[in-house]
């Protein structure tokens, strides 16, 4: 797909609403952007992406030719790069999905992961007041800021306790907002989003190093069986094992598609609050600068937790995993009751086969700080936005397995 320099960008008519989105080519950036096009038709939406040397534009080649969308050269890091954008695209709304998103790499990139996800939305914030400050700016946030929880589940006043250079830079990126949004009546929000997945989620992420895995393996076992001699039942064949790091933490799942939902509401809270209907109308319309800081003066403007209130353990989303490939395994431990000893094995006619191990654990995948439980309490939302999330944890796996198996058939 073809990327443009931010001056030719084509613009609406003076009075069309414009969208930015940054991130534009990761999982929840791409969703956004199919999100907007369906539910907001007026509006031309501008995405941001990194220009890079390997095209990695697969989460939205299919917008190719959609003639509402344009994809600029942006990067989040550069604050001549924000100003330029709002300066010449003057966006109605900034939905900032741009980000250093992988926990684990924030310990080797501490310093990037800061400037990426803190010193950057002091620079978005500071452009939009002096550049246009009815502008709405959307930060994306994650429950890695409540990191060691001290009550479960985690609500809008649980206080921020991040255990990972990613949560502490989210916590200080949340911080920022709310003082902009009481400073100056930006209308700047940051949702918990509690982990979110999907087929567009990176390979590099626990759940896509699954599934994609359980589809490598399922062919492993697949060519294996099939050459076998009619009739004849032997196991000295492997597999190459998934290796994960701590199978027992728990997180509180949900689908990217559902997600963005949610972004949107929370950027139009004033449509989607019942206790709120018709302020719009009483006070001139809402997209003026006058009303939007009246409105965020009040203290109407909150971030909302944004979760399924459910958790599973990585274990339990490798077991269903295995299951919709149709493939049945067994956690086991060995006699000797070795640490780090337990593995997932191949079944077979429901006898556990222990040489045939589908998963074992790699002490090399333990964060120095672990997050073990995150279970969200997303009543909030749910109540004065009505949000409601659509996927639920088994037919979120199925989704993510199936998408995986899909694409080896293509291949």
């Amino acid at each position: 797909m073809k990327i443009k320099n931010i001056q030719d960008i084509t613009l609406p008519p003076s009075g069309g609403m414009v969208i930015f989105v940054s991130g534009v080519t990761g999982q929840d950036g791409s969703h956004m952007v199919d999100y907007l096009l369906k539910n907001v038709p007026e509006a031309t939406i501008i995405g941001g992406a990194r220009r890079l040397s390997v095209d990695n534009h697969d989460n939205i080649v299919h917008l190719e030719h959609e003639p509402r969308f344009q994809l600029v050269n942006f990067d989040l890091t550069d604050s001549h790069s924000i100003y330029k954008l709002m300066e010449y695209a003057k966006p109605d709304y900034f939905i900032n999905f741009a980000a250093q998103s992988f926990v684990a790499s924030s310990w080797d990139f501490a310093r990037q992961t800061w400037q990426t996800n803190s010193t950057s939305i002091l620079d978005c914030l500071e452009a939009i007041k002096r550049l246009k400050p009815s502008c709405r700016f959307y930060n994306a946030g994650s429950s890695e800021e409540f990191g060691n929880v001290i009550v479960t589940p985690q609500n809008e006043t649980h206080p921020p306790r991040p255990r990972s250079p990613y949560g502490a830079s989210k916590a200080a990126a949340r911080t920022l907002i709310k003082v902009y949004r009481e400073s100056y009546g930006i209308y700047a929000v940051q949702g918990w989003l509690f982990n979110h997945e999907g087929p567009r989620r990176g390979k590099e992420f626990v759940t896509r190093k699954i599934t994609t895995n359980v589809v490598r393996i399922k062919n492993e076992i697949d060519a294996a069986l099939n050459s076998l001699p009619d009739g004849v039942a032997s196991f000295d064949w492997k597999v190459t094992p998934i290796e994960l790091g701590n199978i027992d933490a728990c997180r509180d799942w949900s689908d990217a598609e559902d997600m963005v939902d949610a972004v949107w509401r929370m950027l139009n809270q004033e449509v989607y609050n019942s206790s709120h209907l018709g302020y719009a109308t009483l006070t001139g319309g809402r997209f003026t600068p006058e009303w939007t800081k009246l409105y965020v003066g009040q203290g109407m403007v909150k971030d909302y937790v944004c979760s399924s209130d459910v958790n599973h353990s990585i274990r339990d989303f490798v077991t269903e995993a295995f299951k919709v490939a149709g493939i049945e395994g067994r956690w086991f431990i060995n006699m000797k009751n070795e640490p780090l000893s337990e593995r997932f094995v191949y079944v077979d006619g429901g006898i556990p086969v222990p040489d045939v191990v589908l998963v074992r654990i790699n002490p090399q995948f333990y964060r120095p700080a672990e997050v073990e439980t995150l279970r969200g309490d997303s009543s909030a939302i749910r109540k004065e936005l009505g949000w409601n999330p659509k996927t639920n944890f088994n037919e979120l796996v199925k989704k993510m397995v199936t998408s995986d198996l899909s694409q080896v058939k293509k291949v």
